[in-house]
């Protein structure tokens, strides 16, 4: 913790006028300690933890909190990221350069795997998205590996079904998601008890916003992908968004390439995952676009949350992240 994460607001003082400066945390320190303690009690109560990592910037903001937790030591448990296949080349170098430096394990879950042994089939045509077939792969990977607490870097603020997740949320022998199902976590207090075969899904930043996240990678300096900052990209249009040309994506007739200045608000596939016209090269100028902003980053930049009103809730029923 730094000494700029101690020094409380003005309505800090105003609401706590009697409680010591070394106490009092700013905004983004409370949340951070929030974080961290969430990982902690998760790791004290579970076994076999381990850490959804894609790369993409909230899952490097829960990374650097398990670093935080657990420094001086090493992160005691693997990461794991779901591996469409049909990921960024950016992305996919600074997951295995991250990794390394960290020296942690990674467990790589793939989609391809699963579509050559025949576990799943793959959709093909220009809407064809690999992003529904993650589910299968995640939930092997939790079985093989007797995984018992899975961390993931979901915040209520990205999607309404997101916003119905409780901290420690359970999941069924069958890895699903039932939200009327979920256990009480009056004053933070977590239950994170399971049965065989059953596991908990933690989620440390569920409280946080996107200029949460933003504002901290900028406290922290935290490393990033570089497609998250301004860049020129071969794209073209289709409802709405500019998607990356690759061959990983058929176009329609009418979908015609031409260069851009565009960065992406979230990672993923890249079938489902769109970008936008931005001159934003920084962390600061992100920060100030993201401020005016009135979309959240999935309901600007995520195909897959816009084929139908429950898309994520019936995905997350099913075992999705």
């Amino acid at each position: 913790m730094t000494a700029a994460d101690l020094v409380g607001s003005d309505a800090d003082d105003e609401a706590y006028p009697h409680r010591p400066m070394q106490y009092r945390l700013s905004h983004l320190g409370a949340l951070e300690a929030e974080g961290i303690h969430i990982i902690r009690e998760a790791v004290a109560e579970a076994e076999r933890p381990v850490l959804l990592f894609s790369g993409g910037k909230d899952s490097a903001v829960l990374l650097w909190l398990a670093m935080k937790a657990f420094s001086p030591a090493k992160i005691p448990f693997p990461v794991m990221h779901i591996d469409t296949g049909h990921n960024f080349d950016e992305v996919i170098e600074f997951r295995d350069r991250i990794v390394d430096a960290l020296g942690v394990k990674l467990v790589v879950a793939s989609v391809q795997e699963a579509i050559d042994s025949g576990r799943v089939s793959e959709v093909t045509g220009p809407r064809a998205s690999r992003n529904r077939l993650q589910i299968e792969p995640l939930l092997k990977a939790i079985v093989d590996n007797k995984f018992g607490v899975v961390f993931g870097g979901a915040r209520r603020d990205e999607e309404k079904a997101r916003a119905k997740e409780r901290v420690f949320s359970f999941r069924d022998e069958f890895g699903q998601w039932d939200p009327k199902n979920q256990r009480p976590e009056l004053w933070s207090l977590y239950n994170g008890r399971y049965r065989a075969g059953e596991h908990i899904r933690v989620f440390p930043i569920s409280n946080w916003t996107e200029m949460d996240i933003w504002q901290y990678i900028e406290q922290e300096q935290i490393e990033l992908p570089s497609v998250y900052f301004s860049h020129k990209r071969t794209v073209f249009e289709r409802d709405g968004m500019l998607m990356a040309e690759s061959p990983h994506i058929e176009r329609f007739d009418d979908e015609e390439l031409f260069e851009a200045v565009v960065r992406f608000r979230t990672v993923g596939d890249m079938s489902c995952t769109g970008a936008f016209e931005s001159t934003a090269g920084t962390v600061r100028e992100i920060i100030e676009e993201v401020s005016a902003s009135r979309i959240t980053e999935r309901g600007a930049s995520r195909a897959d949350d816009k084929t139908a009103e429950a898309a994520m809730e019936d995905r997350k029923r099913q075992g999705y992240f």
